[in-house]
């Protein structure tokens, strides 16, 4: 770039000063007489900031980049008296200057793209340099694709500055101006330039947001594939013959919105078949929400269902959305549904009835689309006998009943499931652990399960952290699982020895406290002293041993 006290020369070899000429003498052919550049005062640096400041709130003032840039070009437009103004950022997929905003031309049949080192703007990417063509109609080497200025009236002068991010061009700033002969460029540059570094610093946070969303985008979709994996109707896992009619009975109602009640007592996997029957309804994507009606005492449990307003009562310090409104056009799960209150029953059956209902100390009312699925271990026919739970609500809720049935009932399943979940925590703790020794089978399946599959996925897990090698023995399981066979306690002896020789103990115990009298002892056991002393003959044993 050439340039002089008075203004910013184009640098391309079609724009210098012919051989001999000074940019005095170019300036003084295009009708201007040579003069020196007026010192800055303080009214125009007053209105350089201004602009700057005006900038720097189109640019913050919106997340929408090119929205953004638009703003960029009215300010110039304004402020600088910009007859047009354009953008340019390279698009990194085809290495091409892409125009992203311009302001005064006329709207083109596509975008306008430029080559690196193609025309003024190409040249001022490439090279990094800004530009300054005084009299676009003398300058053979401008490509007049955004708009044919050689058919319009009056010169046209065109300023074009780079923007520059990490050391590389990665855009273009042009402004056109009216032709005023003696003008000086520098200003104008240099405040473009600023501007410039401005969009630079607005397109690394684009940049940087539209990465960070990107990895969101695609945490989001990697957890929603895993979350559709892990309820997957394979993970039910079960091949006898109670579990068969659970998956027939799934598969009845899978791909539906109809309300399900899931029976079963605690562990059994309740919860797991909820999900899935989400996963794969038409809801799927929409929000799941489960609700532990057990765990919520009885006075929160219509705030947490329906929320309440400000105020509705102590420590309501702001408007709280309930379960239900968390749950529209999604689905609703209420575990444990056999604990509700009677008061809470007859409010959750005006919902289910009317799909409308009011924030707690709130007057207006919300309607929801709420797939309901509810799940208990009670035996709800009882509590309709005894009055502790409504029959209006249960016709209600058991629209579609799947009963699952304890691992007691499923002793063919316990063998699959110990070894899913042997697989999943050597995984999740890195242990090397390769299959369950004959013993350590045979203890969990002749165990009776009262806590179902959740109590045997706890078991294997403890046994995966405890064993040392590759195999779960025995003797890794815990101590409830230990029969006496497995821990070497057998009890030899007939039943009538084990019987004898606790009341023998028994007998010496009472003798000992009454210091060796019999009738004593007797009515301590109360018994009498003549079987007192038919024991003491029959087991040998000497009362005289314990008096004082």
């Amino acid at each position: 770039m050439v340039s002089s006290p008075r203004k910013i020369v184009f640098s391309l070899p079609s724009l210098l000063p012919e051989a001999g000429q000074s940019p005095a003498a170019d300036e003084t052919r295009d009708g201007a007489s040579p003069k020196t550049a007026p010192a800055p005062d303080a009214g125009e640096d007053a209105r350089k900031l201004a602009m700057l400041v005006e900038v720097s709130q189109a640019l913050t003032d919106t997340l929408n980049l090119p929205a953004g840039l638009y703003g960029v070009l009215e300010v110039l437009e304004r402020r600088c008296g910009a007859l047009r103004g354009a953008i340019t950022l390279l698009d990194e997929a085809s290495g091409m200057l892409v125009v992203e905003a311009a302001l005064g031309y006329p709207k083109p049949q596509g975008r306008v793209r430029y080559r690196m080192g193609e025309g003024v703007t190409g040249t001022v990417a490439q090279s990094g340099t800004p530009a300054v063509v005084p009299r676009v109609s003398r300058e053979p080497s401008f490509l007049h694709r955004a708009a044919d200025r050689r058919q319009r009236e009056g010169e046209i002068t065109f300023i074009c500055v780079p923007v520059v991010l990490d050391g590389g061009s990665v855009g273009t700033l042009a402004v056109e101006q009216r032709y005023v002969p003696g003008r000086d460029g520098d200003r104008t540059v240099h405040a473009l330039r600023i501007t410039a570094g401005m969009i630079a610093q607005a397109l690394r946070i684009q940049r940087l947001v539209d990465a960070e969303r990107r990895k969101l985008v695609e945490e989001n979709t990697q957890l929603r594939q895993e979350l559709r994996e892990r309820y997957e109707f394979t993970h039910l896992i079960g091949n006898s013959g109670p579990m068969r009619r659970v998956f027939e009975e799934v598969g009845q109602v899978v791909g539906t919105t109809a309300t399900v009640l899931i029976r079963g007592e605690s562990g059994t996997g309740k919860e797991l078949i909820a999900h899935a029957l989400h996963q794969h309804s038409p809801r799927a994507g929409k929000p799941f929400v489960r609700v532990n009606c057990a765990a919520l005492p009885e006075t929160l449990v219509e705030s947490e269902l329906f929320g309440y307003e400000r105020g509705a009562f102590t420590g309501a310090q702001a408007r709280r959305k309930g379960r239900f409104e968390l749950a529209d056009t999604g689905t609703l799960f209420l575990d444990e549904v056999g604990e509700l209150s009677p008061s809470t029953q007859a409010k959750l059956l005006r919902v289910i009835q009317e799909r409308e209902f009011d924030r707690l100390g709130g007057g207006e009312t919300i309607r929801v689309d709420v797939r309901l699925i509810t799940a208990t271990n009670k035996d709800l026919e009882r509590g309709l006998a005894d009055g502790s739970f409504r029959e209006d609500l249960y016709y209600r809720l058991n629209v579609f009943s799947i009963w699952v049935p304890p691992l007691r009932e499923r002793k063919s399943d316990i063998l699959l499931l110990a070894d899913h979940f042997v697989e999943k925590y050597a995984r999740l703790h890195g242990r090397a652990i390769k299959r369950i020794s004959t013993p350590a089978i045979d203890m969990l399946v002749s165990y009776h399960w009262p806590g179902n599959v959740r109590e045997l996925e706890n078991t294997i897990e403890r046994a995966v952290l405890v064993a040392g090698g590759d195999v779960i023995h025995g003797h890794h399981l815990s101590p409830i699982l230990q029969t006496a066979e497995a821990s070497g306690t057998v009890v030899s002896g007939s039943l009538g020895e084990a019987v004898s020789a606790f009341e023998s103990n028994l007998i010496q115990d009472a003798l000992k406290t009454t210091q060796g009298n019999r009738a004593r002892a007797a009515r301590l056991l109360n018994s009498t002293e003549r079987i007192i002393n038919y024991k003491i003959r029959r087991y040998g044993i000497d009362p005289h041993r314990f008096r004082g």
